[in-house]
C-alpha cells in the first residue's frame, strides 16, 4: 500500500469552496471500521456542485469529493466483512459529513456497505452510482405507488439525457412504459430513442411558468429539475398519476399550487438516495438487476481519470455531460 496517493480535495479557497487533486495518507481517512481499496468512482450532478464551490455540500472541510464508490475490502473491523468483499456505497453523506469516492483507498462504516450484486462489475456498478441508483429507487416509487401500469399513456423523464434521466429512460422502456423525453438538447434524440423514449418534449417549453391546472398528458414522470418544470409537470399529469421528485438541477424551489393535488389527485413522491433505507436500496438494486440492458449500460457510459474531475465538475454543471461517466481513481 502506498504511503501517499491521489484524492479529490474539497477546501476553501479565496474564500469559496473548491475541488483540486492532492496527495494524502491513510491519516488523512475518517476513523471508520472497513477500510477499502477504491477502483471506481463517479459523477453525478451534487458532484459538480461540490467540486465547482458553485453549492455548499461538503459541511466541513477539508472533505474528499465524491458521493459514490466502488471497490474491495482490505481491512475490516466488522465481522459481516472481510477482506476480498467486492462493495460499493452510494450517499450516506460521503463527500459531505464524511470522506467520498474520489480517493484510492477510503474508511467507511460497515452499516453503509452495499455487497456488489451479481449482475454488475465494479466498473458497472459506477456506471449506474447514484444517478442510476437514484432513477431505480424512482421507478420502484411510482410503481408501488400502485396506479401505474405500462402501457398506460405517457411516463415523463425530465432531463433526460443526464445520468438520472438516462437510466431512468432506459428501466422505464425496458419495463414496458411508453417513455416521453424532456430535453434541451436535440443532438441527443437519437442516444434517448436507442436507450427506448418514443417521443420528446423540448426542454424550454416545460421551463416556462403555466397554469396551476394544464392538460392532462402524464400518467407518471420522474423529475430531476425541479422548480417551475416541476410546477409544470404537476400541472399536466393525469388525474390520480403520480410524479418521482429526486433533483433541483433547475433550482429548489417549487412554484405551484395544491390544485393538483387536491382536484386530480396527484401525488408528489420525495426521492430521497443519500439516506434511503436497506430495504429500498435492496430493491432499486434488484429492478437494476432486473431491467438494465448491460449493452445499454456500456452504451451510456465512458470512463474518465480522476485527473479530469475538474473539466468534469464544470461540464455537468454546464449541462454537457450526456448519461454516465465513471472515474477510474487509478489514473
Amino acid at each position: 500500500m502506498s504511503e501517499t496517493f491521489k484524492a479529490v480535495v474539497i477546501d476553501e479557497v479565496d474564500g469559496k469552496p473548491q475541488g483540486a487533486v492532492k496527495a494524502i495518507t491513510l491519516a488523512d481517512l475518517p476513523d471508520h471500521e472497513v477500510l477499502v481499496q477504491v477502483a471506481y468512482s463517479t459523477l453525478n450532478y451534487k458532484d459538480g456542485l461540490n467540486v465547482t464551490g458553485s453549492g455548499r455540500i461538503a459541511r466541513r472541510l477539508p472533505m474528499i469529493a465524491g458521493a459514490d464508490l466502488a471497490g474491495t475490502v482490505l481491512e475490516s473491523k466488522d465481522p459481516a466483512f472481510k477482506p476480498g468483499d467486492a462493495v460499493i456505497v452510494n450517499g450516506w453523506g460521503m463527500s459531505e459529513t464524511t470522506g467520498g469516492g474520489y480517493t484510492r483507498y477510503q474508511r467507511v462504516k460497515a452499516e453503509w456497505l452495499t455487497r456488489l450484486p451479481a449482475a454488475f462489475s465494479l466498473k458497472q456498478a459506477m456506471a449506474i452510482g447514484t444517478a442510476g441508483y437514484t432513477a431505480a429507487l424512482s421507478v420502484v416509487a411510482l410503481e408501488r405507488w400502485g396506479r401505474i401500469q405500462p402501457g398506460d399513456g405517457e411516463v415523463l423523464v425530465t432531463g433526460a439525457a443526464g445520468g438520472v434521466g438516462s437510466v431512468s429512460v432506459a428501466l422505464l422502456a425496458r419495463r414496458g412504459y411508453r417513455v416521453t423525453a424532456a430535453t434541451g438538447r436535440p443532438d441527443t434524440h437519437d442516444y434517448l430513442q436507442r436507450l427506448g423514449a418514443t417521443g420528446f418534449v423540448e426542454r424550454a417549453a416545460l421551463a416556462e411558468k403555466g397554469g396551476p391546472l394544464q392538460k392532462e398528458r402524464w400518467t407518471g414522470a420522474i423529475d430531476s429539475v425541479g422548480s417551475t418544470t416541476l410546477a409544470n409537470v404537476l400541472a399536466q399529469t393525469v388525474r390520480d398519476g403520480a410524479v418521482a421528485a429526486c433533483g433541483l438541477a433547475g433550482g429548489a424551489d417549487l412554484p405551484a399550487t395544491v390544485m393538483p393535488h387536491i382536484l386530480r389527485g396527484v401525488a408528489l413522491i420525495g426521492i430521497d438516495s443519500v439516506m434511503a433505507s436497506h430495504e429500498k436500496r435492496a430493491a432499486a438494486w434488484a429492478l437494476l438487476a432486473e431491467s438494465l440492458d448491460p449493452a445499454l449500460l456500456d452504451a451510456m457510459t465512458e470512463v474518465r481519470p480522476m485527473s479530469d474531475i475538474l473539466g468534469l465538475a464544470d461540464a455537468i454543471m454546464a449541462g454537457t455531460v450526456r448519461g454516465r461517466v465513471v472515474i477510474d481513481v487509478t489514473a
